[in-house]
């Protein structure tokens, strides 16, 4: 029965293994992106690194080839020699017995052996395939060494076929106190033939090059060392030099983060006369001026509001007093003479309007004071609109639009000031009456899991993008010459901007000349909740409602429900592609 571990655990310790290599990788990566100092430091010993392994490589290149290639021609010399005089001691030979032979022989390859401290020199006799019967057997200087150990095969089929000299890289088995290990060395060889017997030999001269290749290691590890050191004492000056600039660099994005979270007061350390200490005095200087105009900003917009306040304030008792008397002089207007009565008209609407403004100017007052509370509270959204639509029916009639609401859904309930939403939407809804021609309107609703979308669509005179990015500017309007028919104060979109932004919401504006306008606000469904997506497009895309006129966000056959204008014959309806 196999008792290997749950394989269901093998993941688990992969993790665990893989976890502090994963947190390291992302700490580095993090420091590297927002450290000056680290990067630099880094660069400078990546840099130095390679560097180091090019000087290094040359270095030990030419080392290698002045202790070995130099040498090589050295050895290669003495083998030629050697192997020759061994040659012709053997050609030449009186023995005729064996005895006599073997004892020639070994005194002639005695000779061969060499003590030097730097390459020691060895030799191996041995008869090549196919010999019977010879007087000197396989010979070697080193006891146990064999020609079938060492020299390569191709090397011994080489002399095996031609009568030249021949050589080869080989290993030395060598003996140490920590086990045996492979020495380097160089073998050379040739073919050499004893009268007697004429039996032909394969002679084998090699050095073992252990002591130098031990000399090119300490070379090597003294090179390591010296780059090690190298390393450290680079690092070390680039993160002093490095830390010396960067540190007041730090210091400085330090200082002006502070500054941008509204600490005015924050300055830099100035030290010196240098670049640096100059750069921290004139960021001195700057953070000055700004706390200064900053602060006389605020102060003058604190009047501003204390004033728009106050006059709002002292203005409704007089406005009060005014409305009455104009009230008075309305319901008395049928007495009057035409221009009496035309007058009291214009006062009573103009009074109206005054009032609007009023209270429209003490509505920002609240929002710029930040007095402004949200009392949220579950709402149905249709029914919001229902009693929007209700309320401007009236403007409606007199315009000549047809108002519906397009949706597939026919109640939702969301989380808002019911108050604020209705103004917002009131706003919305009187301006698209008043600029859009008598052509129709739709109110597009729609849901999704966190966000609700309300859009007032009209296909009047339309607007251009720029005018679209400024429609909720105070008191901006797109043509100061055109009159405002119903009397709006120019703060109705401002403020229904301000009502969305208290719930968390969007709302946004579209337009196109000739196309008309859209207006769409998207509610989180539940307060504190972002808005990441709307349920509506912008403009919404739909087939074209009882009025003709393509818009939406909605499947073509979605509900529609008339609730404000009159109807739109048939032959007036205009396709807009």
């Amino acid at each position: 029965m196999s008792t290997s571990a749950d394989p269901a655990q093998r993941p688990a310790r992969t993790r665990r293994w893989y976890e502090p290599l994963r947190t390291g990788g992302a700490s580095v990566a993090r420091r590297w992106r927002r450290s000056l100092q680290f990067r630099t430091v880094v660069a400078t010993i990546l840099l130095t690194s390679v560097a180091f392994a090019v000087v290094g490589g040359f270095l030990s290149n030419r080392v290698a080839s002045a202790l070995y290639v130099e040498r090589f021609g050295q050895f290669q010399e003495e083998s030629t020699n050697a192997l020759a005089d061994v040659k012709t001691v053997f050609s030449e030979t009186p023995a005729t017995d064996r005895e006599t032979t073997d004892r020639l022989a070994l005194d002639t390859l005695t000779g061969l052996t060499g003590t030097g401290a730097d390459a020691p020199r060895q030799w191996i006799l041995t008869p090549l395939p196919g010999q019977q019967g010879y007087f000197v057997p396989p010979r070697a200087s080193v006891e146990g060494a064999a020609a079938s150990a060492l020299i390569p095969q191709e090397m011994t089929d080489a002399i095996i076929a031609g009568n030249d000299q021949y050589w080869a890289p080989i290993e030395i088995p060598v003996s140490e106190q920590s086990g045996r290990r492979n020495a380097p060395g160089v073998a050379f060889g040739t073919k050499v033939t004893l009268p007697p017997d004429r039996t032909v030999y394969a002679l084998y001269i090699y050095y073992d090059l252990s002591s130098m290749q031990g000399t090119l290691d300490d070379i090597h590890r003294v090179l390591w060392a010296a780059g090690t050191a190298l390393l450290a004492i680079v690092g070390a000056v680039a993160w002093f030099v490095t830390r010396s600039v960067v540190r007041p660099v730090s210091h400085a994005a330090f200082v002006s983060e502070k500054l941008a979270a509204g600490q005015l007061q924050e300055r830099m350390d100035v030290r010196g006369e240098d670049e640096v200490a100059r750069l921290g005095a004139s960021f001195n200087r700057m953070a000055a001026n700004l706390q200064d105009q900053i602060t006389q900003l605020a102060q003058l917009s604190q009047m501003q509001q204390r004033f728009v306040s106050d006059v709002s304030h002292e203005l409704r008792t007089p406005l009060t007093t005014v409305r009455m008397a104009a009230e008075v002089l309305f319901d008395a207007r049928r007495d009057f003479d035409p221009v009496n009565k035309r007058s009291a008209e214009i006062l009573f609407d103009q009074v109206e309007r005054f009032q609007s403004l009023l209270a429209d100017l003490l509505e920002i007052s609240r929002f710029d004071a930040g007095a402004a509370v949200l009392e949220p509270e579950p709402a149905d959204i249709f029914q919001i609109v229902r009693y929007v639509i209700a309320g401007a029916e009236p403007l409606a009639d007199n315009s000549g639009s047809v108002v519906a609401i397009v949706s597939e859904e026919t109640s939702c309930v969301v989380e808002v000031d019911s108050r604020r939403i209705d103004r917002i939407l009131r706003n919305l809804l009187v301006n698209a009456l008043e600029h859009g021609e008598g052509k129709p309107i739709d109110i597009h609703i729609a849901s999704g899991p966190d966000a609700v979308a309300v859009a007032v669509r009209d296909h009047g005179i339309g607007m251009t993008p720029t005018e679209a990015s400024r429609v909720f500017d105070r008191f901006w309007r797109a043509d100061p010459a055109r009159a405002r028919t119903t009397g709006g104060s120019g703060l109705g979109l401002s403020i229904a901007a301000e009502d969305a932004r208290l719930h968390g919401a969007w709302l946004q504006a579209w337009g196109a000349p000739g196309d008309g306008s859209c207006f769409r606000l998207t509610l989180p469904r539940r307060q504190g909740s972002d808005v990441n997506v709307s349920p509506l497009s912008l403009p919404p895309r739909r087939a074209a409602t009882p009025g003709g006129v393509p818009s939406g966000g909605v499947p073509p056959d979605a509900p529609v429900e008339v609730l404000a204008g009159r109807s739109v014959p048939e032959e007036e309806t205009n396709e807009i592609p």
